[in-house]
């Protein structure tokens, strides 16, 4: 489909649990078009923005300023931008890093809530963290991927690995085998990164991630201050 798709936000008890519903503007993208969700008061603006420039270009700056601009009326900015992957099953296969990997279930987590695994555990909301795949030397936990069971289909996984054992594969090894084990449950793993994170990025490649969509999503003024 290549026209943009636009529609009322409303809660959703299928949706992303992170995600609160309503939204005034969230913009996601495929490649074809734009699915926008709006409030009916952001509407006008939000159709304005997306129907003045090609699906991409809504994502990119100095676009985004206008967008910023449109939406300044109603003290919302522009807040998350991100790139969300889905695995390549044709390409999907457990990588070799060289250290014992386990597979941990939702008991074994308990303990590792700790600062240096926060990009593979759900600290806000521990209930929808489901398994991880952790990477040993000699017993010593050294890289973690986790999962969190943000919707019912769908799995989102992060990962990290100590600082002295990046650059050694570990980060795809746990990724990888906790996508199979994902897929095994009959549930779809996603990946999500920053444009900027380039780490991020190559991690999701080699674990044979594929981008998918690209989202946006504005928030108040008061909200974004608190997070900077």
């Amino acid at each position: 489909m290549e026209q943009n798709v636009v529609t009322l936000s409303k809660a959703n008890p299928k949706a992303r649990k992170y995600i609160p519903l309503p939204l005034e503007c969230d913009l996601v993208s495929y490649g074809n078009n734009i699915v926008a969700q709006v409030s009916e008061r952001t509407k006008p603006a939000v159709l304005e923005y997306i129907n003045k420039f090609d699906a991409y270009r809504c994502f990119e700056t100095p676009q985004i300023n206008m967008l910023n601009d449109l939406l300044a009326p109603f003290d919302l900015k522009v807040c998350f931008m991100a790139e969300y992957f889905l695995p390549d099953v044709t390409k999907l296969k457990e990588l070799d890093c060289g250290y014992e990997l386990r597979v941990l279930q939702k008991e074994d987590l308990a303990d590792l809530y700790t600062e240096q695994w926060n990009n593979s555990l759900t600290f806000s909301d521990r209930e929808r963290d489901v398994m991880a795949v952790g990477a040993y030397d000699n017993g010593k936990l050294i890289g973690l991927s986790g999962c969190s069971a943000d919707c019912e289909m769908m799995y989102q996984i992060g990962v990290d690995v100590l600082p002295e054992y990046r650059r050694k594969g570990i980060a795809s090894a746990v990724t990888s085998r906790l996508a199979l084990e994902v897929l095994a449950l009959g549930k779809v793993p996603f990946y999500c990164a920053a444009w900027s994170n380039i780490k991020s990025v190559r991690n999701a490649i080699k674990s044979a991630f594929r981008p998918a969509w690209v989202e946006l999503t504005a928030r108040k003024s008061q909200y974004i201050n608190k997070m900077i």
